[in-house]
């Protein structure tokens, strides 16, 4: 990755019990950890990492699957990319660099990472951030057709392997950016430096991970889910949900309300960007997790 994206911080690479995990540390202070999204890489924190880290330890990695973390088996239920193995990279990441307890957010896909790290991790997390989410079960269970439409690459990439893998291969780059400058913002909120590292590591092996990624999300995580939801297992921790107000989640999704259901506290709301916050908002999404994160 392009150093001055993370000006001041190290590259790492950890090894974990299931694969290897590549992640940006800088600053210093109260630890705190920040989990990307799909089809992106930890270069989405470019613009918040920094200050940040003048008052947290801040780290910053790649999904297993994706950026420059390893790209392990999925099987043939996906589980090499559930949300439980996925949280369990990073849980092994944060012990590695002297972390049992940390803080915690994620954007998009990392957000339902962070999800289920502090679901089955609570004493791991002493605060969760999820930006641009609901929950997963919840937005599965209350698909409509606006939001079907709005979010199409998720019924798409879930299909049988190649499938997808094919499709999108045939010109990668060109999904690449259909995908990420299909909100109202268009390409904008994207740094030069950030998107050359998102076309860099928008590689087949990483395709073929992510749609994985999305497959267990419709299999083995809704298992998970609703294995909590019919326990009553709630997170214990304070949980912070913010999201676009020009997005789909603010279209189709009470989000406050579906995060009290699998949460003791939870508290949010929108902010004015689509749904790439950490690009779009950075100055008031460092405002917000400055707040939260006291």
């Amino acid at each position: 990755m392009s150093a001055p994206l993370f000006e001041g911080f190290r590259d790492t690479r950890i090894r974990t019990g299931e694969t290897e995990i590549a992640a940006w540390v800088g600053g210093s202070g109260p630890p705190l950890l920040l989990l990307h999204g799909y089809p992106q890489t930890r270069a989405i924190w470019h613009r918040v990492a920094p200050r940040l880290a003048r008052r947290y330890t801040v780290v910053a990695s790649d999904l297993r699957g994706y950026g420059d973390s390893a790209k392990p088996a999925g099987g043939t239920d996906h589980a090499g990319y559930s949300k439980r193995a996925m949280a369990a990279d990073q849980v092994e990441l944060m012990r590695s660099l002297g972390h049992e307890s940390f803080f915690l957010a994620g954007h998009d896909r990392g957000g339902r990472v962070a999800h289920r790290l502090a679901a089955d991790h609570p004493k791991a997390v002493t605060k969760v951030a999820v930006l641009d989410i609901a929950p997963t079960l919840a937005m599965y269970e209350q698909t409509t057709e606006a939001f079907a439409r709005a979010y199409w690459h998720w019924f798409f990439l879930i299909l049988p392997a190649p499938q997808p893998e094919r499709m999108i291969g045939g010109d990668r780059l060109a999904y690449l950016h259909f995908k990420i400058g299909q909100g109202r913002a268009g390409m904008k909120p994207f740094a030069r430096e950030a998107l050359a590292e998102y076309e860099r590591c928008f590689t087949d092996e990483s395709i073929h991970a992510m749609c994985e990624d999305y497959r267990a999300a419709a299999a083995i995580d809704l298992v998970h889910d609703r294995a909590d939801r019919d326990a009553g297992r709630k997170l214990p921790m304070p949980l912070l949900a913010l999201w676009g107000g020009h997005g789909v989640v603010e279209a189709c999704f009470k989000p406050v309300d579906e995060w009290l259901r699998v949460a003791q506290d939870a508290k949010g709301h929108a902010l004015p960007a689509g749904h790439y916050l950490p690009e779009e908002v950075p100055e008031q999404v460092a405002d917000e997790f400055e707040g939260f994160f006291k």
